[in-house]
């Protein structure tokens, strides 16, 4: 088989997976074919410790009724379809180990009969689920800097960036955006940050109370679209995980543990129900954001290869120094500098043009 580049190797992960077939807000889109068929290499030797020393705990809302669930369990609960029409010939046993064979068929569509996730144990485990994936990707440069990305059975993740085995900053996605903050401004547990899941839309966030997202990447206290999160039952995804590295060079995935099923992961596609039309029974548009949206897509369209914290979407980065609010005009000052640091990263990586 020839090298498959990143384009090739799409997979929307165990986290996209479960958020599309789980959440009533998210929906499925086509299937992109893949050019060509991957194989994953030999399995690395093992994770890095500080990726799971520092990897987040999730605090899921009080009354969140979809609680994490297990990818493969998903899986014996979906109807592959296409424009809402079931796919014929389709393996009838679907599992992790053949998910992707569903690319030669030209698309699909899952639809679950349930989706009610497993709750935590009182030690965050979910037991009997593995409910997110970890993608451990190393830049191989001078300072050893290497992203790990956390991704819940939902589409949304977190991400640390380490330098020499220290955590420099952390990525909290929200639906279409997300922010940014220094590691060391995140509330923990002991040395693991701290994110809150918004009720029901799954939303990641580092503080609890009202988060309003109908601007991207802007959280506001309240407006139109607002999260609710709160400290209801802690999750440690880390308890039921698979692991993989990743390599920009191949795109490829290779699993830690050489039991962890990988094939699934070259699905390309996107998960749950299709967008509801507008006038589709409690469709809400506001500002051209749909409240039953189409789902979402896998942590290969996540920017696992990014030059920032941020995915190249959010235009300003801006790794914040805090997470609560702040006094007001300490706040307008720390932000003004830092769109101003900002501003000038960027202008200095434009070409000069040469006087005539």
């Amino acid at each position: 088989m020839g090298k498959c580049a990143s384009s090739h190797c799409a997979w929307p992960s165990l986290a996209a997976l479960i958020l599309g077939l789980g959440i009533g807000n998210i929906s499925a889109a086509s299937v992109y074919i893949a050019a060509e068929q991957c194989l994953a290499p030999a399995p690395s030797a093992t994770v890095p410790d500080y990726v799971m020393k520092y990897a987040p705990l999730i605090w899921i809302h009080s009354q969140d009724p979809y609680q994490p669930s297990d990818i493969g369990a998903q899986l014996k609960n979906s109807v592959p379809m296409i424009n809402h029409v079931a796919i014929p010939n389709v393996p009838t046993d679907i599992t992790l180990d053949n998910l992707n064979e569903l690319n030669k068929l030209g698309g699909s569509k899952a639809l679950p009969a349930w989706f009610r996730g497993v709750k935590p144990n009182k030690d965050g485990k979910t037991e009997g689920a593995v409910s997110s994936a970890i993608v451990v990707r190393e830049h191989g440069d001078v300072d050893k800097t290497v992203d790990a990305f956390y991704f819940y059975f939902y589409a949304e993740h977190n991400m640390i960036r380490f330098r020499n085995g220290a955590p420099e900053a952390i990525w909290y996605s929200q639906h279409a955006a997300g922010q940014a903050f220094q590691f060391s401004a995140t509330d923990k547990r002991g040395v693991r940050p701290i994110g809150f899941s918004g009720n029901g839309t799954h939303a990641v966030y580092a503080t609890a109370g009202t988060h309003d997202h109908t601007i991207p990447g802007l959280d506001l206290p309240a407006g139109f679209l607002e999260d609710e999160a709160d400290e209801g039952t802690l999750w440690d995804p880390t308890l039921s995980a698979y692991v993989y590295s990743y390599s920009s060079t191949t795109g490829l995935f290779t699993p830690y543990d050489p039991t962890t099923p990988t094939n699934w992961l070259y699905y390309q596609g996107h998960w749950g129900d299709e967008q509801l039309p507008d006038d589709a029974p409690g469709q809400v548009d506001l500002f051209g954001q749909r409240k039953y949206s189409t789902g979402p897509d896998g942590p290969m369209f996540k920017e696992l290869v990014r030059e920032k914290v941020c995915p190249s979407g959010v235009k300003l980065c801006l790794v914040l120094p805090w997470v609560t609010a702040v006094n007001e005009q300490e706040r307008k000052q720390v932000l003004a500098d830092l769109v101003k640091e900002e501003l000038k990263r960027e202008g200095s990586k434009k070409p000069s043009k040469s006087l005539p």
